[in-house]
């Protein structure tokens, strides 16, 4: 979207923003700095927001829990998904601190009724079904994807027309969300950020350090893959069903196969259910 804003093709932005969790891969970052610098040139200027670095938050034992969606093992050998914060926490929250501060009125002011900053999510036609409303008054989201009519083939093409082929997209190194895709690209192309996740990955294994620190330890096993096994023993090379056969191909068969790896955006995380943070112009 930025792309097509600084050619005109859809309604300039006054600011682009990036929300940092501050676990990207470095082909993100890398991907980030070559468009800020892209858009400079246009007079668009990109911003990055954070909330903090939620990896270092995660494992730090003084700071409060952080609502990230790890695998559970139970003691009685059921397993489950821990609460999901995550997107919200870190994506959103700091992204409307900066659409108040862009309007001039920070919290606690009230943002005047009628006074809004329009917010283009990119949000494709294979997925309209997660465009929703942003929850406050003060952002309305927009969806210039819906509007030309252009699925994530025809975005994929146009990177490519423009010379940004080979986008990643952006999703923490540790997402416990990643499919067997995302957990192997990561794996074959950043290895320092697999090294990172491995380590991450044994660290939580008893929950959240905060909580051990006051005494009171989580029940069970956390793990980052779905499969609840250390990250560095899973057979990423294997399809998830040992075999090939006829079946049903859903979204999250295709996560977990070959499809591509997940990202993470705010409003339109694709990454399980979309997330809602409960006349300026912002991406």
């Amino acid at each position: 979207m930025l792309l097509l804003a600084c050619e005109g093709l859809i309604p300039r932005f006054d600011v682009a923003l990036f929300a940092d969790t501050g676990w990207e891969p470095k082909a993100v970052y890398a991907n980030l700095a070559r468009l800020r610098a892209h858009a400079a040139q246009h007079g668009i200027p990109v911003r990055t927001v954070s909330a903090g670095n939620i990896r270092d938050d995660a494992l730090d034992p003084a700071h409060r829990f952080v609502s990230m969606p790890l695998h559970t093992l139970n003691p009685d050998g059921s397993r489950g998904l821990a609460r999901r914060q995550c997107t919200s926490e870190y994506k959103i929250s700091p992204l409307k601190k900066a659409a108040r501060e862009l309007l001039g009125y920070p919290h606690p002011r009230r943002v005047p009724r009628g006074v809004y900053i329009e917010q283009a999510i990119g949000i494709s036609t294979d997925e309209f079904a997660r465009a929703k409303d942003s929850g406050v008054g003060y952002l309305r989201n927009v969806f210039p994807l819906l509007e030309l009519g252009w699925d994530r083939t025809r975005c994929v093409e146009y990177l490519a027309e423009r010379g940004f082929a080979g986008t990643v997209k952006s999703a923490c190194v540790g997402c416990p969300f990643h499919g067997r895709a995302g957990w192997k690209w990561l794996r074959d192309n950043d290895p320092d950020g697999w090294a990172d996740a491995v380590e991450f990955d044994k660290a939580i294994r008893h929950g959240h350090p905060h909580a051990t620190a006051q005494g009171q330890p989580l029940r069970g096993q956390y793990f980052l893959h779905r499969s609840c096994t250390p990250l560095d023993q899973v057979d990423l090379d294997m399809p998830a069903n040992g075999k090939r056969h006829l079946r049903l191909i859903t979204a999250e068969s295709a996560r977990e196969q070959d499809g591509d790896p997940d990202g993470c955006s705010p409003w339109s995380c694709r990454s399980g259910e979309s997330v809602t943070g409960t006349g300026e112009r912002a991406a």
